[in-house]
């Protein structure tokens, strides 16, 4: 099944690296315009001119916190000057720990609902309007099978891709007559550079036999054998912001090599 994006515009928050990168590398080879937003200006400029480069497609760089409604209301703003109204929207900005519950504290929990919960609220509160009042739009979020089932060190990262879940829901039942879908695509563990550098920190905290037991545990929990990559994450995105799923809303995809089969 070939995905078609000729003439959609697409943002992506978070979109400067990781599943977002290979997910904006998806839609802008299938047609699509993509601006990518990420908190590092400049990250988000150097994707966007290599995307242009290695596609040929249209591409923005925009600096934006999606914690910040400020920021937020500019990146959508720029979008629409310089592309066009904003038809697919993929919220892939996000935050990792790694401390027990007792561990943390309220800062902690704080930037992390703000980065994971608020910020796709935010977004998706900006952009709803219009796509309502063109009958048209696709918003895939991201969450995690953490949300699902639970995990150990990632309790309030847990909670707030489980608020995701819920928003995502509730919103899509608001809107399913107007022409928007919203849906959920939940990873398992992948390969991305945010997963990279926590694994680094763990690494160096646990010293290397610890560490690399760690790894052997992780890998007999996936019935694959191996963790994903961006590209099989960023697959399930595109196709829900597809045409072919137009009558698929308020769902959850796990993506996870069969760590979970909720």
């Amino acid at each position: 099944m070939e995905l078609e994006f000729t003439g959609k515009t697409v943002l992506i928050t978070g979109g400067a690296r990781g599943i977002g990168f290979a997910s904006a590398t998806l839609f802008a080879r299938a047609g699509a315009s993509v601006a990518l937003a990420d908190i590092n200006g400049d990250l988000a400029h150097a994707s966007a001119a290599r995307l242009a480069k290695e596609t040929g497609a249209r591409t923005l760089g925009i600096k934006a916190d999606v914690t910040s409604e400020g920021d937020v209301a500019g990146m959508v703003e720029s979008v629409c000057k310089q592309l066009a109204p904003v038809d697919v929207f993929v919220s892939s900005a996000a935050i990792l720990d790694d401390k027990l519950f007792i561990e943390s504290d309220l800062k902690d929990w704080r930037q992390m609902i703000d980065v994971c919960l608020f910020g796709p609220m935010l977004c998706m509160r900006a952009l709803l309007p219009q796509m309502m009042e063109r009958k048209y739009g696709r918003i895939v979020c991201l969450a995690s099978d953490s949300a699902r089932l639970g995990q150990a060190r990632l309790s309030y990262y847990a909670a707030a891709k489980a608020g995701v879940i819920a928003l995502v829901k509730s919103v899509a039942q608001e809107v399913g007559k107007s022409g928007v879908t919203l849906n959920v695509v939940s990873p398992g563990a992948t390969n991305t550079e945010l997963r990279q550098e926590r694994e680094a920190r763990m690494q160096a905290h646990m010293g290397e036999e610890k560490y690399q037991r760690r790894v052997a545990t992780v890998l007999k929990m996936y019935p694959t054998g191996r963790i994903g990559e961006p590209a099989d994450i960023a697959n399930a995105i595109c196709f829900l912001a597809s045409e072919q799923a137009g009558w698929v809303t308020g769902q959850v995809l796990s993506v996870n090599g069969g760590f979970a089969m909720p």
